[in-house]
């Protein structure tokens, strides 16, 4: 077998992997508001706090001021990513025009242009660790990181050899400026809410 192939037969089996996960999390009970992911295998459920929402729906403006309503653009939808079983369901995630679901109906990783994740505490560390590096392997021009907890957003761009080249902190207030980016996207901060730990 070549690498390729080699690459091509373990997507596959991740992602079989995956739906049988996913199928199973979807017969569980899992309560009203929280939203599930797998993180290098490792199933994550975790409240989706006000202030979380607030900060996705003002990305979500944004990226519908920039491409219109016609844009495709998910909240919490699953998308496979490289590495093993990342069956992540990012906050905001916006695909290239003309993007399609595979034969298994599932959107592709290779057609997405810009992710945005809002840190919640308890998964924070896969925010800024396991799911940065895919989202680099999967070459993902853009992705930025809302911390209401810091008061700041992390952008990270130009991804290569696995993890991203570039990163700019832009504290809110200030306005994210992607308009120099592939995705030229520009998102104002000045109303993004702040949030304070939990005990």
């Amino acid at each position: 077998m070549t690498v390729l192939e080699d690459r091509i037969a373990m997507t596959d089996a991740s992602t079989e992997q995956l739906d049988a996960w996913f199928e199973r999390l979807e017969r569980m009970p899992v309560p009203e508001g929280f939203r599930v992911e797998i993180v290098g295998g490792s199933v994550f459920m975790t409240p989706q706090r006000d202030t979380h929402w607030q900060i996705i729906r003002r990305f979500l403006w944004a990226i519908d001021d920039r491409f219109g309503r016609g844009a495709i653009v998910f909240s919490d939808v699953r998308i496979d990513f490289p590495g093993h079983q990342n069956g992540f369901c990012p906050d905001v995630a916006l695909l290239r025009e003309g993007a399609k679901k595979d034969a298994k109906g599932h959107w592709r990783h290779q057609d997405v242009v810009f992710v945005a994740e809002v840190i919640s505490e308890g998964t924070a560390p896969n925010d800024y660790g396991p799911k940065k590096f895919a989202y680099a392997e999967a070459e993902v021009p853009v992705y930025v990181i809302a911390d209401p907890y810091q008061g700041r957003c992390f952008v990270h761009t130009d991804p290569e050899d696995g993890d991203y080249g570039s990163r700019t902190v832009v504290d809110f207030g200030t306005d994210v400026d992607l308009t120099g980016t592939s995705v030229g996207l520009l998102v104002p901060t000045d109303e993004f809410p702040r949030d304070t730990p939990r005990d």
